[in-house]
């Protein structure tokens, strides 16, 4: 079985998000491997696993676009446990959008499936910087693949896949024929962490990387000339003002229901 994993450097969430330059596109300087993703690659490797992993002739490979410092989503994907890494590279890509990127993919997706195609194509249910989860459903497209998204659960019996969609109120059972592309939950499972045996067999695993040349890909058909949305403009948010204080002198109930009013919160 091969898979194919879409991981993504985004920035770090524990810092505050930027935008820079004259195309408002994304400060990346502080990025990490997206924690959805991390959801997809578990999945991945619980389905090798389940067949025998890598020495049964099943591979995971994950799959980064991104610029030179996006290598170290797929490095730390190699370290928890995938085959085989590709990091998709090329200045022509900057800025590009959901529509823009999800052509890149696919076409990295193919030239990647040139010789054995992938069975199974997964991702995260989005990415935690653009929060769109446009990408999945529009590299299906692309690709002519089935798609399946948001998955909570995911089962495969031969050919077939078999997938839970928790909604609101109930929840959906879904099942598509191989090859097929899944954008999976953080409901899905835990994601394992890497552990020294693991990073130091990621220092042996290949990484490839790859141009818009090698995919066959124009760059007019990418990055901000690509793209079908752009940011326009943008400012720093407000600083946070200071809350009002409420001092009990008797009457603190009536001037805490009186504020919640004046901000329609009751």
């Amino acid at each position: 079985m091969k898979i194919i994993v879409l991981v993504k450097h985004v920035p770090d969430a524990q810092f505050d998000r930027h935008l820079g330059g004259a195309d408002n596109t994304t400060d990346r300087s502080e990025s990490i491997l997206s924690e959805l993703d991390e959801y997809a690659l578990e999945a991945a490797l619980q389905l090798i696993e389940a067949r025998g992993g890598e020495a049964a002739g099943n591979k995971v490979i994950a799959l980064s676009m991104g610029p030179a410092g996006a290598v170290n989503a797929v490095k730390k994907s190699l370290q928890i446990g995938a085959t085989e890494g590709v990091h998709l590279s090329d200045a022509a890509l900057a800025g590009s959008d959901a529509a823009a990127t999800s052509l890149a993919l696919a076409a990295a997706v193919r030239h990647l499936g040139a010789d054995t195609p992938a069975d199974l194509v997964l991702t995260g249910m989005a990415s935690t910087d653009g929060e769109t989860s446009l990408v999945p459903a529009q590299l299906a497209e692309r690709l002519g693949l089935p798609q399946v998204t948001f998955a909570s659960s995911l089962a495969l019996d031969g050919g077939k896949l078999t997938a839970r969609r928790d909604g609101g109120t109930h929840a959906d059972t879904v099942e598509a024929d191989l090859p097929a592309l899944v954008s999976v939950t953080d409901q899905i499972n835990e994601p394992r962490y890497p552990n020294f045996k693991g990073i130091m067999a990621a220092k042996k695993k290949t990484i490839t990387t790859l141009t818009l040349a090698d995919i066959g890909v124009d760059p007019a058909h990418v990055g901000l000339a690509g793209s079908w949305t752009a940011v326009d403009a943008a400012e720093p948010r407000p600083p946070r003002t200071a809350g009002t204080i409420i001092t009990d002198e008797g009457d603190a109930g009536i001037r805490l229901v009186e504020f919640l009013a004046a901000q329609k919160l009751l």
